[in-house]
């Protein structure tokens, strides 16, 4: 299945995101027209995509190992045990 308009919008916004000074839900907003909660299901959706690989494999790749860091953290977290005070 080829990215739609949308999927290549929101890729090209999340290459270029770091260049903008500001909130960047207010950019995702004003520029891609959608909720910061819906652009990020999409981008989480096209970490997995094959067409969005091809279509830009350094940020898929940078993506996907920030994601797992994040899921890594989180089980390594959660293995540790309720924190006692």
């Amino acid at each position: 299945m080829a990215l739609s308009d949308r999927d290549r919008a929101v890729l090209d916004f999340e290459r270029s995101s770091w260049q903008r000074s500001g909130p960047k839900e207010t950019f995702i907003r004003g520029e891609l027209g959608m909720s910061s909660t819906r652009y990020y299901q999409v981008l989480n959706r096209l970490l997995d995509d094959r067409d969005a690989y091809a279509y830009d494999p350094l940020l898929i790749r940078r993506l996907r190992q920030r994601r797992e860091d994040r899921r890594r953290r989180k089980i390594v977290g959660s293995e540790a045990g309720p924190r006692r005070r």
